[in-house]
């Protein structure tokens, strides 16, 4: 069963419902007020029976006045009021109503109640006929000398035929009520849920085509289904973006794959090709064999060197953060230059300007940043040529440089040197693979820093650090 159905058999229960309770009341209010609306009904005609006795002439109060029920109606079939009126000893002088041949008994004792009481109201149970309802009071004629009483009646049965009347009336008309109802209820939840049907086909058609760019129509009303479109087309956006982010992580992975394949490709042959070189045995000449021991070792170093960034990187990527806390920059930087100078002798590598400042970071991440920085420096640096390192203080942030006076750096490339295996030169750097400086900005991002590299004035060039200071 389709939703719309349901909601379509939820508003017509709900309707009829409301149509029980209200009949059910409306019955209630009728059956309880049919009582006394009769006996109402009665004493208005008695009241009027006394009204016209009142002006009728002498020879129809007389006590031998001639009674005719011949125009009277049998209450054993009709449910009319029916007026009677008799004298004070209760002679029957004319009736509206008759059982059988003769007009209705009505009780001494309700007589009696009404000339104590002025009037009085009883039911009675005559044989033949129905169950009666009586309400007597008294009339009289003083300029004749005369009284009597005035009983209004009406069988009881009118009642039963009323309520029987009002139940039928609401039957019939709850059918056409509730058959109204539902057509209303199946419009109205169709105009509501259209637009939950387009959601649903927009769906479905994005599934189809994967055409994540594809929105729902700007909400033209302010409710729960424009606040459900908006928040669709919310989501679309949010799925979009990631399924971009995805595409380019993906890009990405392949890339770093392939370009790592690439890197590890040129040591292994360079490995592979010595040991059979070596598988030879004693008909190599010795000094070849420690040439192929040599390329063995460094394409050894190589492969760990590699290996090692990659890991680091690999853990960048999968969101690992180095815990962070207050340490002194100066210690760090004077440790790395000593050294930076007794691992490199034939370089000038040396600290100036120097200040105390307090980051917040990981010691041993920071070691790591400088080496790269540092090896990087030397690498393009020629034999006999400087390596400075620098710390000062700015504002609220401390600058940390690594400057040269090697060959600098390409402008093409200045913007493209942090990318991961991007190499300047590869023909001058083949002992690098172009991963220092990924890992170097992952350091500095997590430290919330910066990093920038530009050519100086002369030769040479400087990488400038950024780091906020320690509050």
């Amino acid at each position: 069963m389709s939703f719309r159905l349901r909601l379509t058999f939820f508003g017509a229960a709900l309707v009829a419902l409301t149509v029980l309770a209200f009949g059910w009341l409306v019955y209630l209010l009728a059956t309880n007020s049919q009582g006394p609306t009769q006996d109402d009904a009665l004493r208005q005609r008695a009241a009027d029976a006394q009204a016209a006795i009142a002006s009728a002439p002498a020879s129809q109060l007389g006590s031998a006045a001639t009674v005719s029920l011949s125009a009277a109606e049998d209450l054993a079939h009709r449910t009319d009021p029916f007026i009677e009126v008799l004298t004070s000893t209760g002679t029957v002088l004319s009736s509206t109503g008759r059982i059988g041949d003769a007009a209705p008994v009505v009780p001494a004792s309700l007589l009696a109640s009404a000339a104590a009481q002025g009037s009085a109201l009883a039911t009675i149970d005559p044989p033949g006929a129905p169950t009666l309802r009586l309400y007597a009071t008294g009339w009289a004629r003083p300029d004749l000398g005369l009284a009597g009483f005035v009983v209004a009646g009406q069988p009881t049965s009118i009642q039963s035929t009323n309520r029987r009347g009002i139940l039928g009336f609401l039957i019939i008309s709850s059918i056409p009520t509730l058959l109204a109802a539902f057509v209303a209820s199946w419009l109205i939840t169709g105009r509501a849920l259209r637009p939950l049907k387009t959601v649903v086909e927009t769906a479905d058609s994005i599934a189809r085509t994967r055409d994540l760019k594809r929105r729902l129509p700007p909400a033209k009303r302010e409710d729960e289904i424009g606040l459900l479109s908006e928040s669709f087309n919310g989501m679309l956006e949010r799925v979009e973006a990631a399924n971009q982010q995805l595409t380019i992580a993906l890009e990405a992975q392949r890339r770093f794959v392939a370009d790592a394949s690439h890197e590890l490709r040129t040591p292994l042959t360079t490995i592979r090709g010595n040991a059979e070189l070596l598988a030879h045995g004693p008909t190599v000449p010795e000094e070849v064999r420690a040439a192929a021991a040599q390329d063995i070792a460094s394409e050894s170093e190589r492969m760990s060197r590699l290996v090692e960034h990659l890991l680091t990187l690999a853990q960048a990527d999968a969101g690992q953060n180095l815990a962070l806390r207050p340490i002194a920059l100066r210690p760090i930087i004077e440790s790395v230059g000593r050294q930076a100078q007794a691992t490199h002798a034939d370089r000038n590598v040396r600290t100036v300007g120097l200040t105390d400042a307090t980051v917040n970071g990981d010691a041993d991440a920071m070691t790591q940043l400088l080496w790269i920085l540092v090896d990087n420096a030397v690498k393009f640096t020629k034999p006999g040529g400087s390596i400075e390192l620098g710390l000062h203080q700015h504002g609220s942030a401390a600058l940390l440089t690594v400057a040269d006076d090697g060959a600098g750096i390409p402008p093409g490339d200045l913007a493209r040197i942090f990318e991961r295996f991007y190499q300047v030169d590869p023909a001058r750097s083949n002992k690098g693979a172009g991963l220092g400086l990924s890992i170097a900005r992952w350091i500095v991002d997590q430290h919330h820093g910066s990093v920038a590299a530009r050519n100086n004035d002369g030769p040479g060039a400087t990488f400038t650090i950024t780091f906020p200071l320690a509050t």
